[in-house]
């Protein structure tokens, strides 16, 4: 089929997305969660004891994959400034709009999964609780990670077919600029 791309960057485009989605997942179900715990030597002192850490390194796992399929993309589009001039046309007009959408989802989504591992990375150690006994340990709020998730399905269905425009765009302009070149052959003038 014309225009559709390569096939071997769609899959790898789309692998390295749904990893990045699984590992978002894998984060939002393994958050930090803190017990408060009285200290020994200061009874009005308490701390909280955090249960593992896995999750900011799968939201750093699921930020880094994401980040991979987007720059495998423009790597091999050349991030649609450079390379072949596309033809103009609807396929042009599709492919810069699937470029722009596919940034924003994408920023949006490498925002969430970051933030929400760095604030799952955040631990609350020592804290008085003369005065205030109903404090809860810090943790990160639920859906953080599963926003970014959902933000990285949406950045890899438009990444497909910001990719499959782009190809068609550019084979267009090929195919335009081949028969271009052919009509003027065999037409110089006697001088």
């Amino acid at each position: 089929m014309e225009g559709k791309g390569s096939t071997l960057v769609h899959v790898l485009v789309i692998a390295l997305s749904l990893t990045a989605f699984g590992f978002a997942i894998a984060a939002e179900r393994r958050r930090s969660t803190g017990l408060i715990v009285t200290d020994r030597i200061n009874a009005n002192a308490t701390y909280c004891v955090y249960d593992s850490d896995i999750a900011t390194g799968y939201g750093v796992g699921s930020f880094l994959f994401l980040l991979s399929a987007q720059s495998v993309l423009m790597a091999v589009t050349k991030c649609m400034c450079f390379g072949r001039p596309l033809a103009p046309g609807g396929s042009r007009a599709w492919s810069i709009i699937y470029f722009a959408s596919s940034w924003l989802t994408f920023l949006i989504a490498e925002s969430c999964v970051i933030a929400g591992a760095a604030k799952n990375a955040y631990h609350t150690k020592y804290r008085d609780s003369v005065y205030a006994h109903n404090w809860t340990c810090e943790s990160l709020r639920k859906g953080v990670f599963v926003a970014g998730a959902v933000f990285v399905v949406f950045t890899m269905v438009l990444n497909v077919y910001y990719y499959m425009y782009f190809t068609k765009a550019t084979s267009q302009a090929a195919r335009k600029g081949a028969t271009k070149a052919g009509g003027n052959v065999g037409m110089a003038g006697y001088a």
